[in-house]
């Protein structure tokens, strides 16, 4: 006799009507988001709580996702930043001297769906042709679905423009960073005694970004996304980061704009990335747009400008700045090679730069960590000035 083929108990659908059935996995229930793929091939703890991802569901290209399970050293915060996963193949049992848990479980307890059984290469192509779309996910075990109803609530999901999630992912109230890098074999290690005093600005900053700046000397301070100018210079910093975030940046920009701008007149040394990227950006005048669908994997490669160096980065957005609006005395120094689009300024003889990509990397490769090193040379050399 021939066997059933078993019903399918996940659902994918697109607004423009598009449908795909799968296995479900972790939470049950459903979800609306805008879709993405990413491309890296290990990390994907890190992306599922990357707070970057807020209000997207990740397609992942790499089909074996789940077979090194999950440790709590891996979250990049305590919740997932994502909505949900598609996955080409259903999770297996972990393999890895590291693995705390499976990643079904950890999806269940974190309230997020998956669904397995996909063709990611065919959702992939879509995504890349039409634009991140979006979508709503569900999960039932019963395999019973309302199609109509999930098309609709993807049609009338309004979308990430103008939609401001940093406020969503930042933190409640300040606190101090002192967590440095992973390293073999002590693992994670405390920065000890006086260090160079950094105010980070938290979008929903990754916490390998506050690891990197601690690795590089700096004495670490968090303020949440709303922080004022004076909330940041009473707290007598010799430097101040911009942290990446998730949303459109023009709506985060409402408020962190004119505290940047605060910033900038006391002519402190100045880092951004992702988000903070953006939102230096629109601080000193220039413009950001939405992509087709963005930039995310850890494969990106990006020239420098000014050394022609050639970086390989881990990368993680949906918005970029308009090059073509950046006003005089701000130079574009990095550019995708993969579209031309802008990755990277400074302002021209003042130590105030910023890049769209992740050199903290957290997956990804680290061809690009020296920026943290550049951004506490420059305050050292405000100290000794």
């Amino acid at each position: 006799m021939p066997t059933a083929t078993p019903k399918p108990t996940a659902c994918l659908a697109l607004a423009d009507g598009t449908l795909f059935f799968g296995t479900g996995f972790g939470a049950t229930g459903e979800t609306v988001a805008e879709l993405v793929f990413n491309t890296a091939m290990t990390g994907y703890q890190e992306i599922m709580t990357d707070p970057s991802y807020a209000g997207q569901v990740v397609t992942f290209t790499f089909p074996h996702i789940g077979n090194t399970g999950v440790t709590p050293e891996d979250d990049e915060t305590g919740e997932p930043g994502a909505a949900g996963m598609v996955v080409k193949w259903d999770p297996t049992e972990p393999s890895n001297w590291r693995a705390a848990g499976d990643l079904v479980r950890w999806l269940t307890a974190k309230g997020r769906i998956g669904i397995g059984g996909i063709d990611t290469r065919r959702l992939t192509r879509a995504i890349r042709q039409q634009g991140a779309p979006h979508v709503a996910l569900a999960h039932d075990p019963s395999g019973n679905f309302d199609i109509a109803a999930l098309v609709a609530k993807a049609r009338e999901w309004k979308g990430l423009v103008g939609l401001d999630l940093a406020k969503d992912v930042t933190c409640a109230q300040s606190y101090r960073w002192d967590e440095k890098r992973w390293a073999w074999p002590e693992g994670y290690t405390r920065r000890e005694g006086p260090g160079l005093r950094v105010v980070a600005i938290d979008y929903g900053a990754k916490r390998n970004i506050l690891r990197c700046l601690a690795s590089a000397g700096c004495e670490v301070t968090v303020l949440p996304a709303t922080a004022t100018a004076e909330d940041v210079l009473a707290l007598n910093p010799e430097g101040v980061f911009l942290s990446n975030g998730p949303g459109d940046p023009a709506a985060t920009g409402e408020y962190a704009v004119p505290m940047i701008r605060g910033v900038l007149d006391r002519d402190l040394p100045v880092f951004g990335i992702c988000l903070g990227h953006q939102m230096l950006a629109l601080a000193l005048g220039a413009r950001t747009v939405k992509m087709n669908h963005g930039h995310h994997g850890a494969n990106h490669p990006v020239k420098d400008l000014e050394s022609g160096k050639v970086e390989i980065t881990s990368m993680n957005h949906g918005f970029t700045v308009d090059s073509q609006t950046l006003p005089a005395g701000v130079v574009e120094t990095h550019v995708s090679l993969f579209d031309g689009s802008n990755c990277g300024i400074r302002v021209a003889d003042r130590p105030v730069f910023s890049v769209q990509y992740h050199p903290e990397a957290s997956p990804g490769p680290q061809d690009s960590y020296y920026l943290f090193d550049r951004f506490a040379a420059a305050m050292r050399a405000r100290r000794a000035a």
